[in-house]
């Protein structure tokens, strides 16, 4: 096993033996608080044929994929409930 020295080996090793390294502090996590009738942006990768099938009806296509997606939440929340 090697030993340390009683004593650092240079000027630099003794200033650096006076300092402990620094633990950065976890930030806490943020919690977002739900607000009704916000919408967020996000990215989603959904194949072309269903893109195409929600802006073949023309502006608003948006809006119908996301009634689409809730329908099938509460569809889904209701599947659970039982």
């Amino acid at each position: 096993m090697a030993m340390t020295p009683r004593r650092p080996m240079s000027a630099k090793d003794a200033a650096e033996a006076l300092f402990k390294p620094v633990k950065k502090p976890v930030a806490p996590a943020v919690e977002r608080q739900l607000v009704p009738k916000t919408r967020e942006m996000v990215t989603l990768k959904i194949d072309s044929d269903v893109l195409a099938h929600f802006q073949s009806g023309g502006p608003g296509w948006q809006e119908r994929v996301n009634a689409t997606l809730r329908a099938a939440m509460t569809q889904a929340a209701e599947t659970h409930k039982d």
